[in-house]
């Protein structure tokens, strides 16, 4: 009997109600489905190709790819061939895909269009190991490209079924062969710090997290099921999003639709209208931005409706996370009636109406932001975890919600807090094997005990929820000696609709300033309002106005904070933060020690300029 992993359970639900829909995604601008029936043959079709490709146990197979079926395909194809997928980032510029080529040893890669392509030939000198390259576009590529290692998707699905009717037998002999110490998948960290590393997950760490997470409801209440649809919008290189998409999926038999891309995500928010539903705290800072912007430009009676409705939705906020979350009778009544005039209609547009579960994980969120969805009736939790746990420590569960922290362990989860140094520990069948050919990072994160050093620093709260305060490595000591949190004072700026980034400094130093990124969007709309003219992003930051509109929000959030956490000077940046200029990590997280480089003048004259 082979062992129990996502893609068996596929297998299973192939076998069971092979016509349900299992996948859909967006083709020429009409939902395509894949039944369990579709998606199963694909994947011993890609399955059987990697094994005509000569891979063998524990090889990776990367995959570059935006959301699509075909990521979960080939992720799932190289389980049943027992090796090991490798995600990149789509945004990855080529020096870091190389990077991830050359480090993980991939021998085939997925590359989704020409831009990837591209990519992958540029660092082709560091991918020896490198046999193929799949892509899945052939617009660009077809007619120009003239490579032995290229391959077409089509191509490759027949050369897996060519492998299929000369070895009948061969993807069910190797799946029967699986252990639960089989490598998974590599998940390679952000690189905040440095280059990424390798998280090794294998087997088991998945289907721990599987039973944990979808099978005992430890998210939802009831579990996941084949009624829930999700939408796949996050880059599938994180974990978060492989436990949402692939893994709930495979487990619970949900439904996920793929978004078209990331610009179109609250437009299929729409459509779909998810019935769970997760997403980073960026997600729900824009779409809180969003309600802003719209009903900035509504008319009068619609904008005095609104103020009216959303000035309850805030007292309900207070209510419900006074209450754990729950209801009250009252609440529940005036929730109701809010609910047939205005609620209805802003989560419908919103793309919520059906979410009966939503969470926000992976980065530390505002409370406001959480409680502004809980007012509208959308039942928000913060949830904790990690690549190296699978993304599986402590989550805040319906009823018993403690807003500001991040929940309650899991069952058959450990959790402790150093009593020296305050950092967070977890332990339990999720922890990762290691990182990958990185024995002695390893050994900085993981005790022969078992207990995975999680690099975040937290304080339980009532004795039953942990609360984050920063990561370690983040925790700033003025020259005062007074310990810092610059996160929680970041994402009290960041609550603001007009603020995007915010990164405060003031490590070594006297008092705190700050570098304050704006929400282009909102304070573009905010300028129009007040006629005031801008051609570009550093040209809107440079207006007097903006400065004093931004200088409004850091007053309003010193008010709410002690005096040595209060920020004395800002400066607004000049640009967006990006990725492929190094600025951001693939998962949007600002690099520190990048920002702090890049603008340390700005810094400099900060501190210059208010000493003097």
């Amino acid at each position: 009997m082979s062992t129990s992993s996502p893609v068996t359970r596929i297998r299973d639900h192939a076998t069971v109600r092979p016509h349900a829909v299992a996948l859909r995604d967006k083709h020429l601008g009409v939902w395509r489905e894949y039944t369990w029936e579709d998606y199963w043959e694909q994947v011993q079709l890609a399955g059987h190709a990697y094994l005509a490709l000569g891979l063998e146990p524990g090889d990776r197979v990367a995959i570059h790819a935006e959301n699509r079926p075909e990521w979960l395909i080939a992720d799932m194809g190289a389980l049943a061939a027992r090796a090991a997928s490798v995600g990149v980032y789509p945004t990855n510029p080529a020096a870091e895909v190389g990077y991830l080529l050359g480090d993980s040893g991939a021998k085939v890669i997925l590359a989704e269009d020409q831009e990837q392509v591209d990519k992958t030939f540029e660092v082709l000198d560091q991918a020896p190991d490198l046999r193929k390259v799949v892509y899945l576009e052939p617009r660009g590529i077809r007619n120009r490209y003239d490579h032995e290692l290229l391959m077409p998707w089509e191509d490759f699905l027949e050369l897996g079924r060519e492998h299929r009717d000369a070895h009948p037998d061969a993807i069910a002999a190797t799946m029967d062969a699986a252990e639960p110490e089989d490598l998974a998948t590599l998940i390679y960290t952000s690189g905040t710090t440095g280059p990424p590393k390798g998280a090794m997950l294998s087997i088991a760490n998945v289907e721990f997290a599987i039973r944990i997470l979808a099978e005992e409801g430890a998210f939802t209440d009831p579990p996941p099921g084949p009624d829930d649809l999700l939408l796949s919008y996050l880059p599938l290189s994180h974990v978060a999003e492989r436990i949402f998409t692939t893994w709930f999926n495979a487990s619970a038999g949900t439904q996920v639709n793929f978004a078209e891309s990331a610009e179109t995500v609250p437009a299929n928010l729409r459509e779909v209208q998810p019935t769970v539903l997760f997403g980073v705290p960026r997600i729900w800072e824009k779409l809180l931005a969003g309600v802003e912007i719209r009903l900035s430009g509504a008319s009068w009676f619609k904008r005095k409706v609104a103020a009216y409705w959303l000035k309850v939705a805030d007292r309900l906020g207070h209510q419900l996370v006074a209450n754990g979350g729950a209801h009250t009778a009252r609440t529940r009544l005036v929730y109701g009636i809010g609910y047939v005039v205005f609620y209805r209609a802003l989560k419908d547009r919103l793309g919520m109406r059906k979410v009966r579960y939503a969470a926000s994980g992976a980065a530390p969120i505002a409370p406001e932001v959480l409680r502004f969805f809980m007012g509208i009736g959308v039942p928000m939790h913060e949830v904790y975890g990690m690549t190296e746990n699978t993304a599986v420590a402590t989550a805040n569960r319906p009823g018993r919600i403690r807003l500001g922290t991040v929940g309650e362990a899991h069952p058959g989860v450990e959790v402790r807090i150093d009593e020296a140094t305050g950092e967070i520990l977890t332990r339990h069948p999720g922890v990762f094997v290691g990182y990958w050919r990185k024995p002695e990072a390893t050994a900085e994160v993981l005790g022969a005990d078992g207990w995975l050093r999680t690099g975040d620093v937290g304080e339980w709260v009532e004795g039953t929820h942990l609360k984050i305060t920063d990561r370690m490595k983040d925790i700033i000591i003025t020259a005062g000696g007074k310990n810092i949190s610059p996160s929680m004072i970041e994402n009290e700026l960041k609550a603001s609709p007009y603020v995007r980034e915010a990164i405060v400094v003031g490590d070594g130093r006297k008092y705190l300033t700050a570098l304050i990124g704006i929400e282009l969007d909102t304070v573009g709309e905010w300028a129009q309002r007040k006629q005031l003219g801008f051609s570009t992003y550093k040209d809107l930051t440079a207006k007097p106005e903006v400065v004093e509109l931004i200088s409004g929000v850091v007053k309003d959030v010193n008010t709410r904070l002690a005096q040595v956490e209060q920020v004395k000077e800002f400066r607004l940046l000049p640009k967006e933060l990006d990725h492929e200029d190094g600025e951001l990590t693939a998962t949007q997280k600002v690099k520190r020690s990048a920002i702090a480089q890049m603008f340390d003048d700005t810094v400099s004259e900060m501190y210059a300029r208010s000493s003097s």
